[in-house]
């Protein structure tokens, strides 16, 4: 999937809308990588809400996600921004086969270069590195910058047999590190409490207004 800095058409409504207001709670990005929407009923019990099944619209979203100097990720749908809840991290890894070797790609289509990986106190597995990233400058919302940044993503959970095979791991009462093989590189695992990930890779899970 090509990757493109804004829609054309996102760009031209913001400059023509520019003060409508933001949307909270509506939109989350589950575990898997899904898009979900949360109507008032799904908000008021803590539900999941439900998962985004339209192709274009999943892409339509992955084409216009960004985050802020604050750490909050959000869709920007035409003039408006929509925030985004995080059930996890801003982007869900998936190690995916191709013709010339696995990739490792955000739930957008986006490629991750891995630097580490860091597993939490309930075993899961995040992959950190440079990621390909969209900023909105808080000057004037309607400029985006491409980045490529320091992020972090949840390894989706279909991919963790493939990556054991990849890995050797040293695990006893205090500690869990070790190294991942990947396309010839030994990169380190370390342990790391969930609770550390949103302040250490400065992401926001639940913005609110």
């Amino acid at each position: 999937m090509d990757w493109c800095l804004m829609d054309e058409q996102v760009l031209r409504s913001l400059i023509k809308w520019p003060n409508v207001p933001h949307c909270f709670g509506w939109l989350v990005l589950d575990r898997r990588g899904q898009w979900r929407m949360r109507d008032e009923f799904s908000q008021a019990n803590q539900l999941a809400g439900n998962v985004i099944r339209h192709t274009t619209l999943n892409e339509y979203i992955s084409r216009n996600y960004a985050h802020d100097s604050l750490g909050r990720y959000f869709f920007q749908n035409g003039p408006q921004r929509v925030f985004i809840t995080l059930d996890a991290t801003p982007f869900i890894a998936r190690i995916i086969p191709s013709a010339s070797g696995p990739e490792l790609l955000t739930q957008c289509g986006t490629e991750i270069k891995p630097q580490g990986v860091l597993s939490d106190e309930k075993g899961n597995i995040y992959i950190t590195g440079l990621f390909q990233q969209t900023f909105s400058d808080q000057v004037d919302s309607a400029v985006f910058t491409k980045t490529e940044s320091l992020s972090v993503a949840l390894l989706h959970d279909h991919d963790l047999d493939l990556f054991s095979e990849q890995s050797q791991v040293n695990e006893d009462a205090c500690s869990f590190r070790g190294f991942w093989q990947w396309k010839g590189n030994q990169l380190p695992i370390e342990p790391i409490h969930s609770r550390e990930l949103a302040h250490r890779f400065n992401f926001i899970k639940a913005p609110s207004e």
